[in-house]
C-alpha cells in the first residue's frame, strides 16, 4: 500500500521521515540524497551526501571546503539503505551524473525524478526508464502549450550568418551541451568558453564525455568582427555585456522570457515538456503522480478520474 506521506515538503525540502533523509534539500541537513549538482538541488555543507561520482566531483569543485563532510558515492542501480529504505540511482538525462532516485519500502517503489530530459544529449548519461508505483516528477514545463523544439534545429540557426555570437548559457549542463551541438552541427564556428565553464568542461571530459572543439575565451579573438566565433558565457557575464557591439546576442534556454531583448532565440531546454512527461508516465506506469517544481494543475486536470495526481508544492 502506498504511504501517502512517505515524502513531505518541509521548509528544508522534500523529507522522508521513515528514512530520516532529504531529497535535494534546500538547506544543509544531516542526510542529503542528491539527484544532481545544480545549486538549487545540491546546497553546500550537508553532513552526509549520497550521490553519483560525477555529482560529487562537481559539488566538490564548486563548493571546495564547504562541499560537505562525508560523501557516499554509488554507481548506477547500486542499492544502499538508509533506515530500512532501499535507494538506488537511475540515469535522468538532465546533466552529467544526474539521477532519478528510486526508493523502495514494503514492496512499493517511489521514483523521484529530480530534473530530467528525454531529448538526445551525448554530453550526459541517457535517461533510463524504470517502473514505479509512485512517480514524483518535476513540472517545470508541464503545460500542454509547451513543446520544446528540436535542439539541433535550434543550434543550426547559427549557420545563417557569420557574425560573432555572445551566447548566454548556464555553466553546468547547458554550456557543455551547446558546445557539443556547435561542434557537431556548426563546424565552421569557433567556440570560446568562459573560464568557469572551461573548468566544468574538464570534469565532463574526465568522465568520458566529449564536448567537441572549444577554446578558453580570448578577448582579442572576440574583438575581430564576423569571424564565426561563439562565446559561451554564464548568465551574469552575459548580462554584463548588454551594450556589446557588433555581436549577435542569444541565450540558450527553454524559458521564453529569457529570449526577450536578444537578437536570436535559442529555445534549448534540459527539462521535459508536456509530451515528455506523458511519455514518462507511460514508461513508468505509476498508480499515483506527485508533482514538484512548477505547476502540476494541468496534469491533475488532464488525468482527472483516471490517475491520482497530488501536488506536493500546493495544498490540495
Amino acid at each position: 500500500m502506498i504511504i501517502e506521506d512517505f515524502l513531505k515538503l518541509t521548509e528544508n525540502g522534500l523529507y522522508c521521515s521513515l528514512g530520516d533523509f532529504y531529497l535535494d534539500p534546500k538547506n544543509a541537513v544531516d542526510h542529503a540524497v542528491i539527484s544532481h549538482a545544480h545549486g538549487d538541488h545540491a546546497v553546500r555543507a550537508n553532513v552526509n551526501l549520497y550521490c553519483t561520482a560525477a555529482s560529487a566531483a562537481i559539488i566538490q569543485h564548486r563548493y571546495h571546503k564547504q562541499a560537505g563532510k562525508n560523501f557516499h558515492i554509488y554507481t548506477w542501480s547500486e542499492v544502499f539503505e538508509l533506515n530500512g529504505i532501499k535507494i538506488s540511482f537511475i540515469p535522468a538525462g538532465h546533466i552529467l551524473g544526474s539521477a532519478q532516485i528510486l526508493l523502495e519500502y514494503l514492496d512499493i517503489r517511489y521514483l523521484y525524478t529530480g530534473d530530467y530530459k528525454l531529448q538526445e544529449d551525448p554530453t550526459c548519461e541517457r535517461i533510463e526508464f524504470v517502473k514505479a508505483d509512485v512517480l514524483i516528477t518535476e513540472t517545470t514545463f508541464a503545460n500542454p502549450s509547451v513543446q520544446h523544439p528540436n535542439a539541433i534545429e535550434e543550434i543550426m540557426k547559427l549557420n545563417a550568418f557569420n557574425h560573432n555570437v555572445m551566447l548566454g548559457a548556464y555553466s553546468l549542463g547547458k554550456a557543455q551541451r551547446i558546445s557539443r551541438l556547435i561542434t557537431d552541427h556548426c563546424p565552421q564556428r569557433t567556440t570560446l568558453v568562459h573560464h568557469s565553464i572551461y573548468s566544468l568542461n574538464k570534469i565532463y571530459e574526465s568522465f568520458g564525455f566529449s564536448l567537441g572543439k572549444y577554446e578558453l575565451y580570448n578577448r582579442k579573438q572576440m574583438k575581430q568582427p564576423d569571424m564565426n566565433m561563439v562565446y559561451i558565457m554564464p548568465p551574469l557575464t552575459f548580462n554584463s555585456y548588454i551594450r556589446a557591439k557588433n555581436v549577435v546576442r542569444a541565450f540558450a534556454s527553454g524559458w521564453m522570457k529569457l529570449q526577450l531583448n536578444n537578437d536570436l532565440s535559442l529555445l534549448i531546454s534540459d527539462h521535459v515538456d508536456w509530451n515528455d512527461i506523458l511519455t514518462m508516465l507511460k514508461e513508468v506506469n505509476p498508480s499515483q503522480v506527485w508533482t514538484l517544481h512548477g505547476n502540476g494543475t494541468y496534469l491533475k486536470e488532464h488525468f482527472k478520474d483516471k490517475l491520482v495526481v497530488k501536488l506536493l508544492n500546493h495544498a490540495d
